[in-house]
């Protein structure tokens, strides 16, 4: 599978809630470079962030462009959410929604992503939920 297929599979699991689907398409030592924190290594730690992050957040992502070069990729998109449950350390959720412009970027390692740096604009998303 090419970069810009591995990735645009990858995205389409995530919008479909399929967390384990995007789990196959990780390398076993992928590394999560996470917007604003820490980096997680491993592909148990990634599933770990995954279950976190759909108890808190409903996301589907929209308006999405990829681009590849070799190994690396990269992903331009939309994130279209409902915040359902408080995260540690942020407002307070009651079913805000917000609408994020985000992006992120890829090392494809055979045949399987082996890192995922992720970016948005935190204090965006602030606002958009009310802080």
């Amino acid at each position: 599978m090419d970069a810009v297929t591995l990735i645009q599979t990858y995205y389409d699991a995530f919008n479909a809630g399929q967390t384990d689907r995007m789990l196959d398409l990780l390398h076993d030592d992928v590394e999560h470079h996470v917007n604003e924190g820490q980096i997680r290594k491993g592909r148990d730690l990634f599933a770990a962030f995954n279950a976190h992050m759909t108890e808190c957040y409903q996301e589907n992502l929209t308006d999405m462009v990829i681009m590849a070069n070799g190994d690396r990729a990269a992903a331009e998109f939309v994130v279209n959410g409902t915040y359902l449950k408080t995260d540690e350390g942020l407002p307070p959720a009651n079913g805000q929604t917000y609408r994020l412009p985000a992006g992120a970027f890829f090392t494809i390692r055979d045949g399987k992503i082996a890192r995922v740096t992720t970016y948005y604009n935190l204090a965006d998303w602030m606002r958009q939920v009310g802080q």
